[in-house]
């Protein structure tokens, strides 16, 4: 099974575009923070951020262009994907991304949104 399930804040404003046939799709970078804590030696363990790359489509894409920025907490509920490339100077490149299947808000709507 290739489920993950993230809550996480967005770290810039969503990329947004329109490909073929008019299909959008959106991309953002989500951070997961794991909170810190003090082992019993009295060793602090600082927070650990981890950043995902999140790609949503179609419907998704849309709500993400109209109401997500950076900052939004979100949860986002999809499948690990991977791909490789190479670019202009033929250094091969791995990529993880998250395929977002549901996306819920979790940030308190602002005045403008209501």
């Amino acid at each position: 099974m290739n489920k993950v399930m993230l809550i996480g804040n967005v770290g810039a404003e969503p990329e947004v575009k329109y490909i073929d046939q008019g299909v959008c799709v959106a991309s953002l970078r989500l951070a997961t923070t794991e909170r810190g804590y003090k082992l019993q030696n009295g060793t602090e363990v600082p927070d650990r951020t981890e950043w995902h790359n999140v790609v949503l489509w179609r419907r998704l894409a849309e709500i993400v262009e109209n109401y997500v920025h950076k900052g939004d907490k979100l949860f986002i509920e999809g499948q690990i994907h991977s791909r490789s490339y190479e670019d202009r100077n033929g250094i091969r490149h791995n990529v993880t991304e998250i395929w977002a299947e549901s996306l819920e808000m979790l940030s308190p709507k602002t005045k403008t949104e209501e």
